[in-house]
């Protein structure tokens, strides 16, 4: 493994960006989601990500580097937004930071989001509200990925359902998860350090599993398998509640502001690559609307100890809360830098030759 710090890595992926016409304030925003993934370890939403889910989408003419913002509806507390294809983080942030204003003057605020492209960690936007002394709660619908409980077709994206609260302790509360066992980001992940997948991640349509990571991407984009909900295929493991709750994401991130759902997500159309179309929602709430932020950030802290002080499994040391090891690797990662594969550094290598990047050889040799 290869550790490069930060503020290098962060550095170029907005050049890239930018090489590839993202204005430089854009580009600075899609960089600063990319390696808040980074920092906090969510490496399947880092760098990555940047050339196949980023770069080659504009490539491919699929994505607008030049994003246009539109206000269609706002009423008080709420608004709708249409991302027209932009880039995904730079209309998440202005959604979330609408939705925080509101939230100061109403208590909570919500935005939602037509017409947008990925957005990287949810737990960013959370971030965003969580910074505020408020609560952030997002999501997204994504292209299909996960079977019904007793289903084989990929119908439902992988849909975060996302919270950060803010607490007393040196992290917030922090649940970034998708509503799927997994998902590709982390299978591309999976492929590039040669791991294989557990059984019971993805279902291919004879109803067997696919533990090869390779194997499940191409079967996914062939439609050809799908990703099963959290809890696993069926019921016994409680499949069908990530089944519900993806099916809340897709409701959330569609019907609310007359957007795109399912299969109209897939990113194709009539054999062609098409923009993919995706809705968010973005909500913030004011914790002085209820009580003070003291009192608030001071019972959370107490649920999270007791928590983790409460009775281990034998063999097992410690008892996590959601955030707690984000900041653990945020605390490392601060230290050594993030650690990059093989693979992602010959695909950084490659990036840095084709946009001239010279500055950065002595970091990616």
């Amino acid at each position: 493994m290869k550790h490069i710090p930060f503020d290098v890595l962060e550095d170029f992926m907005r050049k890239c960006l930018m090489k590839k016409g993202v204005p430089e304030a854009d580009a600075a925003i899609v960089a600063d989601g990319l390696i808040t993934a980074d920092k906090l370890g969510i490496d399947s939403h880092g760098i990555n990500r940047l050339k196949p889910i980023y770069l080659d989408r504009i490539d491919d003419g699929i994505l607008n580097p030049e994003t246009n913002i539109e206000v269609v509806k706002e009423f008080g507390a709420t608004a709708v937004l249409d991302g027209n294809n932009g880039m995904g983080h730079v209309i998440s942030k202005k959604a979330m930071e609408m939705a925080i204003d509101k939230a100061k003057h109403h208590g909570l605020g919500m935005v939602s989001v037509r017409n947008s492209s990925h957005y990287g960690i949810a737990g960013y936007y959370g971030l965003m509200a969580e910074k505020e002394n408020m609560i952030g709660v997002t999501g997204t619908n994504a292209r299909p990925s996960i079977a019904p409980t007793f289903g084989i077709e990929n119908m439902l994206g992988t849909n975060p359902l996302t919270f950060v609260m803010p607490s007393d302790e040196d992290f917030p509360f922090f649940l970034d998860c998708a509503t799927s066992v997994s998902q590709r980001g982390k299978f591309e992940y999976y492929e590039k350090h040669g791991k294989q997948l557990p059984e019971g991640w993805v279902i291919n349509r004879k109803g067997k599993f696919i533990t090869n990571p390779k194997d499940a991407l191409d079967a996914l984009v062939k439609k050809e398998a799908a990703l099963t909900p959290l809890g696993g295929p069926g019921e016994d493991g409680g499949g069908y509640k990530g089944y519900g709750y993806a099916t809340v994401v897709e409701i959330l991130s569609a019907a609310l502001q007359g957007g795109q759902f399912l299969h109209t997500l897939s990113g194709f159309r009539n054999g062609e690559k098409v923009p993919y179309r995706l809705g968010h929602f973005f909500i913030a709430i004011n914790v002085e609307a209820f009580t003070t932020i003291k009192s608030f950030k001071r019972i959370t802290g107490d649920i999270l100890r007791s928590l983790r002080n409460s009775k281990k499994m034998p063999g097992k040391k410690q008892i996590y809360t959601a955030g707690e090891k984000e900041h653990l690797n945020y605390l490392e990662r601060t230290v050594h830098g993030v650690p990059i594969p093989p693979a992602l550094l010959e695909e950084m290598r490659q990036l840095e030759a084709e946009f001239e990047l010279k500055e950065f050889d002595k970091y990616f040799k």
